[in-house]
């Protein structure tokens, strides 16, 4: 089956961190862009961050700029979202998904997302 598998996702406390894994299941990563998303409890999903196939291009939302550092290994066919000053509204669960360019519209809306995972929540919350 061609998606990604997310995983990472657990409890913590507000201040805290967590390191949020987007794996490549049933393909290559490396000649894919990937965007993180996340979909909080009664709210509209929303795009945070891409970075492009070789890592020299990202995108954050302003919502997560400054605190959320995206990154990538393709010899582990693995995307990486570290997460640093998490707030009570970073709690929502976290997917992963190809998208065709790193731009504002893009990664932000999901247009032209694929390989979608199931996710992982995280919960921030004291």
């Amino acid at each position: 089956q061609v998606q990604f598998v997310e995983s990472g996702g657990d409890l913590v406390q507000p201040g805290g961190s967590l390191r949020l894994a987007c794996a490549a299941s049933g393909f290559t990563l490396d000649e894919h862009i990937v965007g993180w998303f996340r979909q909080a409890p009664g709210k509209e999903r929303e795009g945070i961050s891409c970075i492009s196939a070789t890592g020299g291009s990202t995108y954050y939302a302003d919502s997560v700029k400054g605190r959320f550092t995206v990154s990538r290994e393709n010899a582990k066919n693995t995307v990486y979202l570290q997460m640093n000053s998490l707030e009570f509204e970073d709690t929502a669960v976290y997917y992963c998904a190809t998208v065709p360019i790193v731009t504002r519209s893009v990664c932000s809306d999901g247009w032209g997302a694929n390989k979608w995972g199931k996710g992982t929540l995280v919960t921030v919350s004291s």
